[in-house]
């Protein structure tokens, strides 16, 4: 069976973003082996210079890094990434899981983004859009978008 591994920087806080994260973390126990890891999102002031987010990020990033398996195929989830459509998507994992170790993890980092050290780690830089997006609602996406990839693959009807 197939790994995935989500990482992200900070909790989920309200109940409706836990609840629909833990549907679809239960929905992809039917594909896949899915883990969710969460580091400690850095505490930063109201108005941080560009030297602190830097420094904020390298800290988190480090703590990401950490998280990491060896082996793993890292999927960096950043603005500047590809975006891709679900059906292609779902055909970009596939041929992950055909030619490498069939482990896959997703990098989800703060507000301020992923540390430069972690996107350099990543083997796929990833947007799901140009828009921007709360951290809690883009990782309720996103494991949406890894269920409806798995469904597009084995020819569920979910995806329409």
């Amino acid at each position: 069976m197939v790994k995935i591994w989500l990482i992200c920087v900070g909790q989920l806080k309200e109940n409706f973003w836990q609840a629909a994260f833990n549907e679809y973390k239960k929905r992809l126990g039917a594909f896949c082996s899915f883990e969710l890891v969460e580091v400690d999102e850095c505490k930063i002031k109201s108005n941080p210079s560009g030297a602190e987010i830097a420094q904020c990020l390298e800290r988190e990033g480090e703590k990401i890094l950490s998280k990491i398996m060896n082996k793993s195929y890292v999927i960096a989830m950043c603005i500047e990434g590809k975006s891709l459509s679900s059906p292609l998507f779902a055909r970009h994992l596939e041929k992950i899981f055909a030619n490498q170790t069939g482990e896959i993890a997703f990098i989800i980092g703060s507000s301020f983004g992923l540390a430069q050290s972690v996107k350099d780690r990543a083997d796929f830089l990833f947007s799901m859009s140009s828009m921007t997006f709360p951290h809690q609602l883009a990782r309720v996406m996103l494991c949406e978008q890894i269920y409806r990839a798995f469904g597009i693959v084995h020819g569920s009807k979910y995806h329409k």
